[in-house]
Parts: C-alpha cells; sequence; structure tokens
C-alpha cells in the first residue's frame, strides 16, 4: 500500500516531467528534471533529520535514495557536510535554486508567487470570485423545480436568511447591488428580490456584478475603502466606510453561498462542491470568469 513518502515521491516526479503544467514548468526554469527533483527530495529528507528522530538510512530510503551511500553523495554535494555532521548543528532546509520552489512541510511543494499580491489586490479578487460562484450558483439553479427553489432549508439561521434558495440567490444579488448604489448615491429597492425569477436574477447579476467589480476596484486602486459616511435617516444613525461595507457583503454572501450550495447538493446539483476558492486562485479561474 502507498506509504505518504511514496504520494510525495510520485508528486515530484510528475512535476519534474510533466510539461503540461505551465506554471511548475515556468517556475522551475533553469532546474533541469534530474536536478529539481533530487534537491527537493534532499530538503524534505533534511527537514526529516531535524524534525524527527528517526535514522539516516531511514529518511534516506523514505526519501527515494537507493542507498545510504548515494544520499550521502547527494546530500554533501548540496550541503556541503556529511549529513551526521549537519543533523548536529543544521542550517535551513531550503537549497538554493533559480526556480524559488521549495519543500513545504509536511509533504508539499511552495511555489513563488506568479504576481505581486497585497491586501488591497487579495481583496478584489475575492470580489472577483464572489461574483464568479454567485454566477455558477444562478445557472445551476436553472436546473432544479420552483417548488425546489422556495423550499425552506434546516440550515437557515434566523435573523440572517430567508430560508430558501430563491432568496439566497436573490439576496447575494441583492447585497452587491445595494453597495453599488450606496457607491453612486443612489437607492435600491429591496422589493426586486420578492419571489424573482431566475431569469431574472441572471439579467441582474450580468449588470450588478462587472459593476461591483469595477466599484470595488476603483475603490482600491485610488486608496478611498476608508472613505466614510454616515448613515443619518436610519433609526439609529450608523458610521460606515466603504472598507467595512465590502467586508459586509463578502461575510454574509459566504452564508448565503453555503446555504445555496446546500439547497442545491440537496436537489442533487453538487459539482460546485462548497465553492472553495482555493482552485478558482491556484488556477487563475479569474482569467475565465
Amino acid at each position: 500500500m502507498p506509504t505518504p513518502a511514496d504520494h510525495f515521491t510520485a508528486l515530484v516526479d510528475r512535476l519534474a516531467a510533466d510539461v503540461e503544467l505551465e506554471r511548475v514548468a515556468r517556475a522551475v526554469a533553469g532546474e533541469s528534471p534530474a536536478r529539481f527533483r533530487g534537491r527537493i527530495l534532499l530538503e524534505r529528507a533534511a527537514y526529516l533529520m531535524v524534525s524527527t528522530d528517526r535514522t539516516l538510512l531511514d529518511i534516506a530510503l523514505d526519501s527515494g535514495f537507493a542507498s545510504h551511500e548515494a544520499f550521502t553523495r547527494g546530500f554533501r554535494r548540496e550541503f556541503g557536510v556529511l549529513p551526521s555532521v549537519w543533523r548536529a548543528e543544521p542550517t535551513s532546509f531550503r537549497i538554493d535554486a533559480p526556480s524559488d520552489v521549495h519543500f513545504h512541510p509536511p509533504a508539499g511543494l511552495r511555489l513563488p508567487a506568479r504576481h505581486r499580491m497585497d491586501g488591497v489586490d487579495l481583496v478584489v479578487e475575492m470580489v472577483e470570485h464572489h461574483v464568479w460562484l454567485v454566477g455558477e450558483l444562478v445557472d445551476r439553479a436553472r436546473l432544479v423545480s420552483e417548488d425546489d427553489l422556495d423550499e425552506t432549508s434546516g440550515r437557515s439561521v434566523e435573523g440572517i436568511d430567508g430560508g430558501t434558495l430563491r432568496w439566497a440567490l436573490s439576496r447575494l444579488i441583492g447585497q452587491m447591488e445595494m453597495w453599488n448604489a450606496a457607491v453612486h448615491d443612489g437607492d435600491y429597492d429591496v422589493g426586486i428580490e420578492l419571489h424573482e425569477s431566475v431569469t431574472s436574477m441572471r439579467r441582474r447579476l450580468d449588470r450588478v456584478g462587472p459593476e461591483f467589480v469595477d466599484n470595488v476596484s476603483r475603490l482600491a486602486a485610488t486608496g478611498r475603502f476608508d472613505e466614510t459616511f454616515v448613515e443619518a435617516f436610519s433609526p439609529t444613525p450608523q458610521v460606515l466606510s466603504y472598507g467595512a461595507m465590502v467586508a459586509h457583503v463578502l461575510t454574509f454572501a459566504a452564508h448565503h453561498r453555503l446555504l445555496a450550495l446546500s439547497r442545491l447538493r440537496e436537489c442533487g446539483v453538487g459539482d460546485l462542491g462548497f465553492g472553495d476558492p482555493t482552485h478558482w486562485f491556484a488556477t487563475g479561474r479569474r482569467g475565465d470568469a
């Protein structure tokens, strides 16, 4: 039965040989596949030497080396000392390389950033992912019946949501449209969300979604997230900033999206999983959205 070490070695072998993994291929430029493979396995071995009390022979074999001698030669070539000497006074387990791809404990790889990203960039990309995912949810809602759209979920939270798939989707779009209205000193009629059809949702999202991304991007580019205004006509005057409003939309949207995803799964539509953005970010899906 394959061990975690076997899976890791197989992963390194695939990355070293698979030219279809464009990001990895670009990242490892400047290293031959053999050099890349040997270096990553040695980094993992060095990490095990300082994080466990396993024998050097055990670590060598577990790291894909055929013998203790082969491991010792490779280790000394990269670290400049014998494994036993390094283990007594260890330095960083990472080996300098032009690719800047390194072993990442416990059994992964760390790739360099594709482009500079600061906190503001991340906010914009989270907004882009949100708009994309809401669009996918609305499209999936076409596959369920009207009764399924209006069936109340047992997972609804009193005071936060209306409990149905139709409500969750319409509210997700409404949150963005309300934010857009605030940016442009306009009003939003929440009545549009009452028993809204999926066709209407799609049409509204096609207008609201890109505008939401554009507004957030523009405020981010001009450093205006802290621009604050007072809503004086509510029962209790509120002090709000554009940044706080983005945080509000994304925070409550996370709950509404999970409610929608849960209902869709109950209706047999589960291809979106739980809407986790990790794959979307890692693959640069935003460029295809």
